[in-house]
Order: structure tokens, then C-alpha cells, then sequence
């Protein structure tokens, strides 16, 4: 998706940068300082040829013979993660299964963790909510400190049902927080995954604002929007969300819906799927079984 320019009187200098940096290079510059120390420890991104094949304008005389040519390869990796990644080849999405959650608070620490999430309350990328349905009708939903330390037992004979709702950004397909950015800075990949560019993001909280699943805050130290991104320095590595990977109970199904196969296509092939809001036609990418109707 183009980036919106903010006016006419910084089109060119927003341009020269969209063409040097563009967003592959943004994302790799987003990217954990130990991933990119793991891509050249691991050679992601290196060129491949055929046996024999020399580097253009590096022949093997001027190298000084293979053991030194691993040098600009790894140099390469580091500045560029996302080196041999193609985002038009996935279609990201994430499963809930309700039914199975229990509740524990594994997939907010793990998000916290792996994200440099801040620890103060009310910061968070995903988060659990319990739905308490009482016999007089009424239904109680509460989320302490994010269900990062689990849940408190509630009085048995007072209750109908509870259960345990994850949530998280839904990561639209049509994201009106994209459509309100005044900059430009929150976007969606090729791959399906909505990313918010800290470079231009101005911290005006209109993208806040705009998501009706109260999915961003703004950080308390960059002054930037902050949201679940999937883990995408994960994705492009073949590895799923750290909340998925964390799930003790497999109550989060990761996978690709354009691919028959994969473990997100068999979970909607058995199970009805639900959306949040889905009356707003943000088309989201977050899917849900076994949802109830008290959930909004």
C-alpha cells in the first residue's frame, strides 16, 4: 500500500525517502537488535548461485578465496533481515479457539517479553478479558492487568458460564486506522499484517482513536502508536507469534489463508468462525470459534 503524503510542501523530500529506505528497509531497521545479529550469525539474506559461480565485480582472485567472502554476506544479512522473504507469497492471519482458553496469562508475558512491551498497566499488545455471566443475567467483564497474572475465583453459584477471550489488533483488512493516519506512518504489508512506521508516526492518536477494538496506545517513552504486529520480525523467519508459540492449551492457531494446508485453514474447515465487530466491515484477520454473544 502507497504511503499517503502529508502536504505538497514536503511531497519531494517524502518521496526521495520513500525511494532510498521504502518500507522492506523499514521493516528491517523495526527489527530487534538480536535478529539482526542472529541473521548474520545464520546467513538470511545471502546471494545463492550455481556451483562455481563468482560475486559481480569480486572475483575470486581480489577475495582472496571463500573464507573471506562470508564477510559482505553476513554484512549484507545484517543490514537487510528480510533478504530472500517475499510478503506476496502469505496472507497472515491469526485463530482463536474461546473454548479452550484457560485463561492463564502465558500469551501476555510472552508478548510483553518478546516485544519490549512497557510492564506499567494498560500497555499491551494483546491482552485477555473474562466474561462472567451471571444468573441474575447480568455478565461482569473484567481484565486485571491484562490477565498477565491469571484471573481471581469468582463465587461458583452466582454463575451461569465464564470463559476467556484473548484479544489483540485484528489487523483489518480494511483498517480505518490506516484510512485516519494524517502521515502515512501506520500501513498494511503485502503479507496482511498492519505495521506502524515509528520514523513518521507524529503521535497524534487518531489511529487510537479510530480502532474500535482499543488494540494501540501510544508509548509511554517514544511518544509513537503501539500495537500487536503479529511478531512480524518472527513471521519473516518461518516462526509464529510468541503469544502462539507461549499458548498452553493451542487455544491460538497461527497460519496462512491462502494456503490449504496450513493449520489455520484446517481450523476454519472444522470449526464456525466469528469475527469482532463484524457489522463495522473492517473485514478483520483475528478469527474466533466457539465465540459467545456477550463478546464485543
Amino acid at each position: 500500500m502507497k504511503r499517503r503524503e502529508p502536504g505538497a510542501s514536503s511531497e519531494s523530500q517524502r518521496t526521495q525517502a520513500t525511494e532510498s529506505v521504502g518500507r522492506r528497509e523499514f521493516l528491517s531497521r523495526s527489527l530487534p537488535a538480536g535478529w539482526v545479529l542472529l541473521a548474520a550469525l545464520t546467513g538470511c539474506g545471502e546471494q545463492t548461485g550455481g556451483e562455481g559461480e563468482e560475486t559481480a565485480g569480486a572475483p575470486e582472485e581480489a577475495t582472496g578465496g571463500g573464507a573471506e567472502t562470508a564477510v559482505p554476506e553476513a554484512s549484507a544479512a545484517a543490514e537487510n533481515p528480510l533478504a530472500g522473504y517475499d510478503p506476496s507469497q502469505h496472507n497472515y492471519a491469526m485463530a482463536i479457539d474461546v473454548d479452550r482458553c484457560i485463561g492463564c496469562g502465558r500469551c501476555v508475558e510472552a508478548c510483553k517479553t518478546e516485544n519490549d512491551v512497557p510492564r506499567e498497566p494498560f500497555y499491551f499488545r494483546t491482552w485477555i478479558e473474562r466474561y462472567v455471566v451471571q444468573r441474575n443475567g447480568h455478565t461482569v467483564v473484567t481484565s486485571p492487568n491484562g490477565g498477565i497474572s491469571g484471573f481471581p475465583p469468582v463465587e461458583e453459584a452466582e454463575i451461569l458460564r465464564t470463559f476467556f477471550v484473548p484479544k489483540l489488533c485484528n489487523h483489518c483488512s480494511n483498517p480505518p486506522c490506516v484510512q485516519v493516519c494524517p502521515v502515512g506512518a501506520t500501513f498494511k504489508t503485502e503479507d496482511g499484517v498492519v505495521l506502524v512506521d515509528h520514523d513518521y508516526c507524529i503521535g497524534c492518536r487518531y489511529c487510537i482513536q479510530a480502532c474500535p477494538y482499543g488494540a494501540r496506545f501510544l508509548h509511554p517513552v517514544t511518544r509513537t502508536a503501539e500495537k500487536c504486529t503479529f511478531c512480524y520480525h518472527r513471521l519473516v523467519r518461518g516462526l509464529v507469534p510468541a503469544c502462539v508459540e507461549m499458548c498452553p492449551t493451542q487455544a491460538r492457531i497461527f497460519g496462512d489463508l491462502d494456503a490449504l494446508s496450513s493449520p489455520l485453514a484446517r481450523f476454519q474447515r472444522m470449526h464456525k468462525i466469528q469475527t469482532l465487530k463484524a457489522h463495522l466491515n473492517t473485514e478483520p484477520k483475528v478469527l474466533y470459534a466457539n465465540l459467545d454473544g456477550e463478546v464485543s
